[in-house]
């Protein structure tokens, strides 16, 4: 599902976020992205989205290469994946229901599909309750919730995470990440960055662990 060939990226000023990455998780995994404030762990999860292009190396997703597509065809790449940010980015003067349809929108999917579609992620979020309501009225564990369902109401192939649990307490850290876990179940590639090492070690999963933007596990990190 990833391969990274040698990866490097370098922001204009000469700073070297990343330096000759190279990992290969499969398709249907689920992976942990572990490392120091600034190590590189939200530059790694933006070249995925190509949020980022990478400066050097090569990127594949889905046996795609996508290092030098072109930029009208990074949203049809961008539909197969779902982004979830620490910070929700959800906006708050529009209800739940609406945050969650807004990549069906923007995808230009019909009003009956959108509403099929927010409703069952909705549901399965523990959230069809709320979709009338404010963002601004939900609990961050909520909140963070609606950050999901909106995340995969397109049904990506693949979910990135970047510290989706960096503000919450540890029992709902533990729901977000059993959460992660279902989808993995049915086939949803996964790929989460996150500073939580004791919650990490509770779970089953192969961790990529980052430091000063190498692999400080490269011998271990070939195939998750």
């Amino acid at each position: 599902m990833i391969r990274f060939t040698n990866i490097s990226k370098r922001y204009p000023g000469g700073y070297e976020a990343l330096s000759n990455i190279s990992f290969h998780m499969e398709k249907g995994a689920m992976a942990f992205l572990t490392g120091h404030s600034g190590a590189g762990k939200s530059t790694l999860l933006k070249l995925v989205a190509l949020i980022e292009r990478s400066t050097r190396g090569q990127l594949f997703l889905d046996d795609q290469n996508v290092s030098r597509i072109s930029k009208r065809r990074i949203p049809y790449i961008r539909r197969k994946i779902g982004f979830i940010f620490q910070e929700h980015h959800l906006l708050f003067d529009r209800t739940v229901f609406d945050n969650v349809a807004l990549p069906l929108v923007i995808a230009g999917y019909r009003y009956q599909d959108i509403g099929r579609r927010v409703r069952a992620a909705l549901d399965k979020l523990g959230l069809l309750n709320k979709e009338r309501l404010y963002p601004i009225t939900l609990s961050g564990g909520e909140q963070q919730r609606v950050g999901i369902a909106r995340a995969v109401v397109n049904k990506p192939m693949l979910l990135l995470a970047d510290e989706p649990t960096g503000n919450l307490d540890p029992e709902l850290s533990r729901e977000i990440m059993a959460l992660f876990s279902l989808f993995n179940d049915v086939g949803v590639s996964v790929l989460i960055a996150s500073h939580d090492i004791p919650l990490i070690q509770e779970l089953d999963y192969p961790v990529l662990s980052l430091e000063q933007g190498r692999l400080a596990n490269p011998a271990g990190s070939t195939d998750t």
